[in-house]
């Protein structure tokens, strides 16, 4: 791996950025994701873009960011030691779309690559990622659909691929405080870098380009359908299962507040709205309840 490669990886991703950015934008017709580049004082910067208040989606970000630093933060080495007193560059695209609709589920997804440097030593380096849903009044049609998404994704690289790392995404995206997942699960990978750069690559650029494909046919599905002020309050409680998910555990977020990142693009992930309410529980037999009962379990989506 060279220098080359870096700037190839840097190139992906933010083409990616690009075409799901102009992707949203059309299908949402009204709203438009502003742009906010922004500098790192250690080393690196990125670009941020939000999507506010449109016809579809109440917001949106998706986030490209090429951070670089003389040490990695705790969150990184503490599984790793090896990567203590090494330079790092760390650059991805990250994207969480909160819509309006209740119907329309949340979606996240991200790609990443890390090097890690020391001189007189070999590079380390690994690729990350992966992409979840997380629906409020689900549709198995449709988790079936992402999970096809998904597995096609993964099938170029190994019969096993999507089940280990749909596995994976089970279990990084358990609420464990709440004994629930977040959502209906997808894809996570880390530390990639087994199969060599190529092939690594590959694989990322692969779970990348399929988001959009998981994705937007869910919501041209249920953009459409009528809901009132029960659904919305639904909604906005169960987003706060998201916003104790990103706080508490995720690795994402713990990496860019440790490392000094830029605050207001690391939680640029969190809803504009959210209701907690005290010991909430659904009404047996309800909508609400099925989501409970049916879906915030790991679970096998597909035959295989």
């Amino acid at each position: 791996m060279n220098i080359n490669d870096v700037h190839r990886v840097k190139n992906y991703l933010l083409d990616l950025q690009d075409r799901i950015c102009k992707a949203l934008e059309e299908e949402d017709a009204e709203g438009r994701f502003i742009e906010d580049r922004w500098q790192r004082q250690e080393g690196g910067g990125g670009r941020t873009r939000v999507l506010s208040n449109g016809r579809i989606f109440e917001q949106g970000g998706v986030n490209f960011s090429h951070v670089s630093g003389f040490s990695l933060p705790p969150s990184a080495t503490a599984k790793r030691p090896e990567l203590a007193d090494r330079q790092f560059q760390a650059m991805g695209v990250s994207l969480v779309i909160h819509p309006n609709n209740p119907y329309v589920p949340t979606s996240h997804a991200n790609v990443r690559f890390l090097i890690a440097e020391k001189p007189g030593e070999a590079p380390i380096w690994w690729f990350g990622g992966g992409f979840d849903l997380t629906p409020f009044y689900p549709f198995r049609e449709d988790v079936i659909h992402w999970h096809q998404t998904a597995r096609a994704a993964c099938r170029p690289f190994g019969d096993d691929v999507y089940a280990a790392y749909k596995k994976w995404c089970d279990e990084y995206f358990f609420i464990r405080h709440r004994n629930e997942t977040r959502g209906v699960g997808g894809l996570f990978f880390d530390d990639l870098n087994e199969w060599g750069f190529e092939k690594s690559f590959a694989f990322m650029q692969s779970v990348g380009d399929h988001y959009l494909s998981a994705y937007l046919p869910i919501v041209q599905r249920r953009k459409h359908f009528s809901f009132g002020e029960r659904e919305r309050n639904f909604q906005l409680y169960r987003r706060g299962r998201y916003v104790e998910f990103n706080l508490v555990y995720d690795r994402g977020t713990l990496f860019g507040l440790q490392s000094g990142g830029r605050t207001e693009s690391i939680l640029m992930s969190l809803p504009p709205v959210v209701h907690w309410q005290y010991n909430w529980q659904p009404e047996a037999g309800s909508e609400e309840a099925v989501l409970y009962e049916q879906y915030l379990r790991p679970q096998n989506w597909l035959d295989v």
